[in-house]
This record gives structure tokens, C-alpha cells and sequence, in this order.
């Protein structure tokens, strides 16, 4: 009974320190990828406290994580995404999208909230069709600056370095690509209402 005691508590404190090391390690690079989503600090440093609560309690659950890193900004994409969420008083079908800056410019905004009653896995596999499809249909330009912000979480200032490009030009690139998934989806959506 001891040694069960011994081996709890053991793996405990190893546990402890593996949640330590990993968000002495990720802190500054994860808050860095939120901020560069999320102008208040404020707000960017809840994110961050929620991301790394998640990691906690999932480690103390005893599930494995292949690659923390990846797992870290994946779980950072959907707080990220949860908190435009929450956010955004317009509603989907308010065609109007305001060109303020990067903030506004994100797959979360144009996507229904997935706490929505209607929101089936049968609309959500529509959905993920539809934009695959409309995302292969953009121009290479606009396909590859929306690519490299949304899925690899590239800033635009990286992109502008990488380019040679101005960040001007990538937030209109990118901007257009979310005006056109906007549009396919809302297409998708009508046929719905339709059928």
C-alpha cells in the first residue's frame, strides 16, 4: 500500500513538473501567437491561463499527448476561435465584414457557433466540404496567405519577411479569401433554408 502511495505520489510530482517545464517553455511563443490574433493583452493573457488549464487537466486525466506543441496551438486555434465567438455581435448573415485589421479577418468568424442547436455532424461534414472546395478554388495568392494564417498561424509580418510582399497586400489577399468563403457559405446556408 505504501509503495502504491510512493508510486502516486511520485508520478504526481513528475507530472507536476512536466506541466512546469512545458509552460515556462511555450508561455512566451503561445502568447505571442495569441496576441498577434487578439489586440487586448488582457484578453490574450485569459486565453493563454485557459489553454494552459486545458493542458493541465488533460494531462491529469492521464491522456497522452503526442506532440505538446502542436496540441498547445491547436487547443490556443479553438480558444482563439471560442473568444471571437463570444465576441462578434453580428450575426453570420450580416454580409458586411469591417476591414479593420487582422482580428477580423479569421475562418472563426464566418463559421456557425458550434453550440447552435441545428449544428449536426452531418452540416458540420457540409461545411468542411464547402470550404475545402471553396478554398481550392481561390487564387493561388489568396490560397496561400489564407493557408499560412490560418492553418500554420504565420503573421502577416513573417509572411510580408518571407514574400517580399507588404503587409497591405497580404491583408487584402487574405481578406478576399474570407469575403469569398463568406459567400460560399452563405450559398450553402440558403440552399438549407431552402431544402
Amino acid at each position: 500500500m505504501k509503495e502504491l502511495l510512493l508510486t502516486k505520489t511520485s508520478m504526481a510530482i513528475e507530472q507536476n513538473e512536466r506541466i512546469q517545464e512545458t509552460v515556462q517553455k511555450e508561455r512566451k511563443r503561445l502568447l505571442n501567437f495569441i496576441r498577434q490574433r487578439v489586440n487586448n493583452v488582457a484578453d490574450a493573457e485569459d486565453i493563454l491561463q485557459d489553454v494552459f488549464y486545458q493542458f493541465t487537466e488533460y494531462l491529469r486525466l492521464g491522456s497522452q499527448i503526442d506532440s505538446i506543441t502542436g496540441w498547445l496551438f491547436a487547443v490556443t486555434r479553438n480558444k482563439i476561435t471560442d473568444w471571437f465567438r463570444k465576441k462578434r455581435e453580428t450575426p453570420f448573415s450580416d454580409n458586411t465584414l469591417e476591414y479593420d485589421g487582422e482580428e477580423t479577418l479569421f475562418l472563426s468568424e464566418i463559421l456557425p457557433d458550434p453550440s447552435s442547436k441545428t449544428d449536426t455532424p452531418m452540416l458540420r461534414k457540409m461545411l468542411a466540404e464547402t470550404i475545402m472546395e471553396a478554398i481550392e478554388e481561390l487564387p493561388a495568392e489568396q490560397r496561400t496567405v489564407f493557408l499560412q494564417h490560418e492553418v500554420e498561424g504565420k503573421s502577416f509580418k513573417e509572411m510580408a519577411v518571407e514574400t517580399g510582399l507588404s503587409i497591405n497586400t497580404l491583408l487584402s489577399r487574405k481578406r478576399y479569401a474570407v469575403l469569398y468563403l463568406r459567400e460560399r457559405l452563405a450559398e450553402l446556408y440558403q440552399e438549407l433554408l431552402n431544402n
